[in-house]
């Protein structure tokens, strides 16, 4: 399995998600947001930070951009593409996953630790989670809370205590197929144990198949 973690101006995370991926024995290689061929590789993943500096709207510009191509072309393939925090919101704005990501219920940014529990282990981020299961794992957003209006969104991990108020306490969408995948908190801040949780590593190593 190789990956390509794009990255974008603002993004601050790929560091992390590139030694989390290593952990589980993924090959990954950082590429730059202009890039359009992405045939090298396995899957896809977008990770956290603030691309194009979330100016306009937390992904909108994002999506513009060349490498987003590509990343259509993989999920219309059944490839796995995940998006992590800022990642989500980018793949709501590509239309690659339904609603939004908008400001958290009481206007404050959260970075602590969560709970999530798996409500759906047909994807290709929670396919080596059992159902019901409940993982700690890092939340850094203040654009976090999820909202579909079509009622169309496919929740896949719910917060046990929603600290953003997502719709349906969803910290984790995915497609119908359930290639596509996009996660608020980091499952890459939670690789192992010297970080306070290995949890992460349930999500990541699950994209080997």
């Amino acid at each position: 399995m190789t990956a390509a973690v794009a990255v974008f101006p603002g993004t601050n995370c790929e560091h992390d998600v590139v030694y989390a991926l290593d952990r589980v024995g993924i090959e990954s290689e950082l590429v730059w947001h202009r890039e359009t061929d992405l045939s090298r590789f396995d899957s896809v993943l977008l990770p956290g930070g603030f691309a194009h500096g979330d100016y306009l709207r937390v992904g909108a510009v994002a999506r513009f951009s060349p490498v987003m191509n590509e990343v259509k072309r993989m999920a219309q393939e059944g490839l796995p593409v995940v998006g992590i925090c800022n990642g989500f919101q980018i793949l709501c704005e590509a239309g690659l996953l339904p609603g939004a990501l908008i400001a958290n219920r009481d206007l404050a940014f959260i970075c602590r630790e969560v709970e999530v529990e798996v409500t759906d282990t047909e994807t290709v981020l929670t396919r080596n989670a059992e159902l019901g299961q409940r993982l700690r794992i890092p939340l850094n957003s203040f654009d976090g809370n999820w909202v579909d209006p079509s009622g169309t969104g496919r929740v896949v991990m719910q917060y046990v205590d929603d600290p953003n108020g997502s719709q349906g306490r969803a910290a984790a969408v995915a497609n119908e197929a359930g290639n596509v995948v996009g996660i608020m908190p980091h499952p890459e801040r939670a690789i192992e144990e010297l970080l306070g949780s290995a949890d992460g590593a349930v999500l990541l190593s699950a994209m080997t198949g």
